[in-house]
């Protein structure tokens, strides 16, 4: 798997070191980084000594178990340093021997020549005084824990870094892993082996360097030499026995293995390049293992007695210094030579190699060579380049570190919102490559996605990528005019396509006009059978309408024209649907910033096309008559035929809208947030957004107003009327309109004709229901002020004009109910049902009530309408309301100041839909009016487009074969 993203603030990985992400070749000098932790120990052999005959045919002892490594201390100004290091060389020799008979050296124990040969021995005592004693390593083992700093320079940048607690047996691994647990990368319990947050792929560097010159880099660490060390190694033993020079720092920094590995192997790279790495490194190793006993062995001692004439000191010697080879030695000489063995044969795979002769070479030359020899990764994707910029500086592989990868050209220029420089994988340095040109994501799952940045030329299998999408194995990737790249992904097992996928190209990147059928020149098709595509796309039922940026304000216009006059015969969210698809098409084909543009402009048509409408009622229903003539009430049938256009509208806008902030949401989610538009667009489109809003609410608003309009006149029949005419039935629930009583017909049928024409306009069931919230809202107010009104001025509180009104309220929630309508009419008429059964109590009931009583049952009246409806009861002549009706003086402010009409103000207010459009944009066209609209809509995207081209390149309309 890939690593996972960088923290969130860190600047490039590479962005110091300024080099692109590229595949680094091993070079042979790369492995001379490690002899410094493999020296050869001169106690892994043992000594032979020049006064024995047989030394070469005699067995060798085992090693000693353990070579102790100890700190030189304070020394003394006579010798000491010298003296110590006598000290140590004789304790390698010794082994592990003790006493004074010379035991564990050459020659037999006690015998003359071990005894001279080890006769400057006697002076060790002195020596050792001037040597501060120093803990052994057990001693260490046990003594308290250090912090020690673990710099994350992989992943986080300047001076970050996180404590962790060492001992002297504390390993590089555990001290990794304890870093990425505070790190916050600990691996998960179901994390995959080979994920980027295991301590298997991160490493403990010992990084030397320095601080940066004051007024260049502000102070900031720059590291110089880096040292990838071993998972068993000790970090706080390796800082305590080698220490930097004066001027320079060490450091452990934790970085990607991967990474650690390139950057040591570079800087070696780059110590060849100059002459001042191996050169002057080799001398130094020649030095170090002559001064610990090589050059002992190469020449007998003068008072050893040797009788060995001089012809066999070659042998010997040869046999000496092959026995002291160490493990290090003897691997990198079986490097060497398959090193060698790759260089001839690059040489020999060279061109004209078979017809010429080979001669040595520089190394230099051999170096360069072997690097070109190449593999590519086996566990990771990677891209490999067809074409660059600059062949010096650009790389043939560039290999996906992280499973998102970023394409530019870096810089200092900042982003949204005032964050650093933008993050860059791979450095690209033509001038045409904008600072974060391209994204990259390859998860562990195919496909990949590749996603452009904005105003970057990207093209994808030889079409131009505006939107993301999805990029395969094998795919081409454009970046500017100079970069191509191939994507191939090795984790997909190999499989590649039959034919290469740009040959022709997918559907999918088509330009973005119906003329696509014609300027494919790849796939080999005649132009019959590309008029045949051609006719099958203008006829076809598929849900896609294309077109090009210069035709989106004609196809517009021609969509919200034709819902505006009602032509064609268009289902009800049919003019929704097709403005859909056309915002569909601009999500997904077009440029980045389209979408916002075409949203603008959309909302501004339907805003135009609804305020004409509007007008247009407001001209056939004006409020104001002129005087003398008199006001026709609207009937049930013509507010319906009035109102269909606005409603159509509401339903449309009210989808439209639900689908739009579903593709902003997407655009938001895919958009590159160090886009520094993205905020520019999201503007637009909440503008856009706001005006559909604004379209909804008036629509809303003009509706309810003719419908209450139309209301208000029929309403105060419930209160006059009697059900109970002579030889009359009362209906029961889900009777029909017909069967009702003649007063309360038409209330009735203004409800039903709103609902029948919230049914036929397809409106949202959300609008449907606050709709008729408001009406029964406006029938509550108005009817409770009415009998409000009525009973101030003559007898209108009798229980028997109240068990009328009563019966009247039943039978209309009775319908409401049949309807589907009966929860929100028993809400909204609650306070109207509460004020009629006070007045339908039985008179001797209601006498000897009191007041606490009747607020208490009658509370969602207030004080001063329960007050009036009492004090205005007709209990009988000249009697008048008890005196426990009276309010107590505590309410009695509030029966005084208090008012008793309900006010129209105090309205529900509209909450538009949430969830997902009701449209359907997958599948077939199954609707034949839609089908012919939307196949008028393609001919007429089709004629411009052949109007803009010369007459001899222009085709005729063409025609479907039949089947």
């Amino acid at each position: 798997m890939l690593s996972g993203e960088r923290k969130e603030g860190g600047s490039p990985r590479f962005g110091k070191l300024h080099l692109p992400v590229g595949l680094w070749i091993n070079s042979p000098r790369k492995q001379l980084a490690k002899l410094g932790r493999r020296w050869p120990s001169a106690a892994s052999v043992k000594s032979s000594s020049s006064d024995t005959g047989s030394r070469s045919s005699e067995p060798l002892p085992p090693p000693p178990p353990h070579v102790e490594l100890r700190r030189v201390g304070a020394v003394k100004a006579a010798g000491g340093a010298s003296g110590s290091r006598a000290k140590r060389i004789s304790q390698l020799f010794r082994g592990a021997g003790t006493g004074t008979t010379g035991s564990g050296g050459a020659g037999g124990t006690g015998t003359p020549g071990g005894a001279q040969r080890w006769a400057s021995e006697k002076k060790l005592p002195e020596l050792a005084a001037g040597v501060a004693p120093e803990p052994p390593l057990a001693s260490r083992a046990t003594a308290p824990p250090g912090v020690l700093k673990i710099f994350g320079a992989g992943l986080a940048s300047g001076a970050n870094y996180k404590s962790v607690l060492a001992t002297a047996r504390s390993t590089a691994r555990e001290l990794v892993a304890e870093a990425l647990e505070r790190y916050g990368l600990a691996s998960s319990p179901g994390s995959g082996p080979g994920e980027s947050s295991g301590v298997d792929a991160f490493a403990l560097c010992d990084a030397l360097g320095r601080q940066a010159v004051a007024g260049v880099g502000s102070g900031e660490w720059r590291a110089e030499h880096l040292r990838v060390l071993g998972d068993s190694e000790r970090p706080l033993l390796v800082q305590e026995l080698w220490r930097a020079r004066p001027g320079w720092a060490r450091r452990f920094e934790l970085r990607g293995r991967e990474e650690a590995r390139r950057l040591e192997q570079e800087a070696f790279g780059a110590a060849d390049n100059d002459g001042t790495g191996a050169p002057s490194w080799r001398p130094q190793k020649n030095r170090s293992r002559a001064a610990s006993g090589g050059a002992a062995l190469a020449s007998p001692s003068p008072g050893s007695g040797s009788g060995a004439p001089a012809g066999s000191g070659g042998k010997e010697r040869s046999e000496n210094l092959s026995l002291r080879r160490s493990v290090s030695e003897l691997s990198l000489q079986g490097r060497r030579r398959r090193q060698q063995e790759r260089r001839q044969q690059a040489l020999s795979m060279a061109p004209g190699a078979a017809d010429t002769q080979i001669v040595p070479a520089d190394p230099g030359d051999f170096d360069q060579l072997t690097q070109c020899l190449i593999q590519a990764p086996s566990n990771r994707p990677y891209f490999l380049l067809l074409q660059g910029y600059q062949d010096a500086q650009d790389f043939v592989v560039y290999v996906m570190t992280r499973e998102q990868h970023v394409f530019g050209r870096g810089g200092t220029s900042s982003s949204r919102c005032g964050s650093p420089a933008p993050y860059v994988d791979t450095f690209l340095n033509a001038p045409d490559i904008l600072p974060r040109h391209c994204t990259v994501r390859a998860g562990p799952e195919p496909p990949a996605m590749v996603r452009p940045a904005r105003g970057a030329p990207v093209m994808h299998n030889g079409c131009l990528l505006l939107r993301e999408a999805e990029l395969h194995p094998g795919d081409l990737l454009g970046l500017g005019e100079h970069f191509l790249f191939m994507y191939k992904d090795p984790r997909s097992g190999g499989s590649g396509p039959a034919r290469p996928p740009w040959l022709p190209a997918r559907p999918g990147a088509t330009p973005p006009g119906p003329g696509w059928a014609f300027s494919c020149r790849l796939c080999g098709r005649g132009l019959q059978e590309r008029g045949e595509a051609l006719a099958a796309y203008l006829d076809g039922r598929e849900p896609v309408l294309r077109f090009r940026p210069r035709e989106e304000e004609a196809l517009l216009g021609e969509i919200v024209r034709a819902a505006a006059s009602g032509a064609g015969e268009l289902p009800p969210l049919g003019p929704a649907t097709l403005l859909a698809l056309c915002v569909q098409h601009s999500a997904r084909e077009l440029e980045l910033g389209h979408l916002p543009r075409l949203l603008g402009r959309l909302a501004r048509l339907i805003k135009e096309a609804v305020w004409e409408k509007i007008k247009e009622i407001g001209d056939r229903q004006p409020e104001n008559h002129p005087e003398g003539v008199p006001e026709v009430p609207l009937t049930p049938e013509a507010v319906s035929v009035e109102l269909r256009p606005l409603m159509l509208w509401m339903a449309n806008t009210t989808e439209l809208l639900s689908f739009v902030q579903e593709k902003v949401l997407e655009m938001e989610k895919e958009a590159d947030q160090e886009d520094p538009q993205l905020c520019n667009d999201l503007e637009l489109c909440d503008e856009a957004m706001a005006l559909l809003d604004e379209v909804i609410m008036c629509t809303f608003q003009q509706s309810v107003y003719y419908l209450t309009k139309t209301l208000y006149s029929t309403l105060p029949a419930l209160l006059d009327s009697n059900p109970f005419t002579a030889g009359a039935e009362l209906p029961g629930p889900g009777a029909d309109l017909g069967a009702m009583p003649p007063g309360l017909r038409p209330t009735l049928g203004v409800f039903q004709a709103a609902l029948e024409l919230t049914s036929q306009c397809e409106l949202h069931p959300d609008l449907v229901s606050q709709t008729f919230g408001y009406l029964f809202f406006f029938s509550n107010a108005s009817l409770l002020n009415s009998l409000m009104e009525r009973g101030q001025g003559r007898p209108f509180y009798q229980w028997s004009r109240a068990v009328q009104i009563r019966t009247n309220l039943d039978l209309v929630l009775d319908w409401l109910q049949g309807a589907g309508l009966g929860d929100i009419a028993t809400e909204f008429f609650r306070k109207l049902s509460i004020a009629v059964n006070l007045l339908c109590v039985p008179r001797t009931s209601l006498l000897k009530a009191s007041w606490s009583s009747l607020r208490t049952d009658h509370s969602t009246l207030t004080p001063a309408q329960l007050h009036h409806l009492l004090s205005h009861y007709q209990l009988g002549p000249g009697r008048g309301p008890p005196p426990a009706w009276d309010p107590p003086p505590a309410e009695r402010d509030a029966v005084d100041t208090g008012d008793i009409f309900e006010s129209f103000s105090s309205h529900p207010p509209l909450i538009l839909p949430l969830g997902s459009s009701r449209l359907r944009l997958t599948g077939p066209v199954t609707d034949d009016a839609l089908h012919r609209e939307l196949r008028r809509l393609r001919r007429l995207l089709w004629d411009l487009e052949q109007q803009e081209l010369p007459a001899n390149h222009r085709h005729g309309p063409p025609v479907a074969t039949p089947p």
